[in-house]
């Protein structure tokens, strides 16, 4: 057994836990992430992040189909949550080495405020506040299969053009996000 194949067994066995938050952002206590996302969602911690190229190009991604949450739809380059002692800039930077096997440059904080609540098909409910950040990478993506089963680099005003026109295509974080962080797109 390779030590890639014991890391992935690792993360399988390891429990991720969320941070739950009051309605003001103050931390309030942590569950297990495979808990809490059901029904009746608790407001818990999380972040988004939107990743260009070198060109300018956005990537986007579409949720692996064995997701529990919005499977095999198109969303922003990644999310994920911190753990309880994480930072979410870390948090962001182990994520993306995690689901797309990138290194971030240029991480920046966009949207600090952002939060949100939505209902997918099968009634799981995310109800998160979510930060937004905004990077650069020149590492090539190499997603993980249980995470991502397309993505795409696009022009911003392509991914704006389309989100607009087939909004039911796309994740409700991005399509609520896109607005805030392109106004004029």
């Amino acid at each position: 057994m390779g030590q890639n194949s014991l890391t992935k067994d690792l993360d399988i066995l390891e429990i991720e836990t969320v941070v739950l938050v009051a309605d003001d952002g103050t931390p309030i206590g942590t569950a297990d992430k495979a808990l809490v996302h059901d029904d009746n969602t608790a407001l818990h911690l999380a972040f988004s992040c939107h990743v260009f190229d070198e060109n300018g190009r956005i990537l986007v991604t579409r949720r692996a189909l064995t997701k529990k949450a919005w499977p095999g739809v198109w969303t922003n380059s990644f999310c994920g949550h911190p753990a309880p002692s994480e930072t979410l800039a870390d948090a962001a930077r182990r994520r993306a080495g995690h689901e797309l096997g990138i290194a971030l440059t240029e991480l920046t904080l966009v949207l600090p405020d952002f939060r949100y609540r939505a209902i997918d098909a099968s009634g799981i409910v995310e109800n998160e506040i979510c930060p937004v950040f905004t990077a650069i990478t020149h590492s090539t993506v190499v997603p993980r299969a249980d995470e991502v089963m397309e993505w795409r680099w696009v022009p911003r005003d392509d991914l704006v053009t389309a989100v607009r026109i087939t909004p039911w295509a796309f994740s409700p974080w991005l399509t609520l996000q896109l607005p805030l962080l392109f106004p004029q797109g």
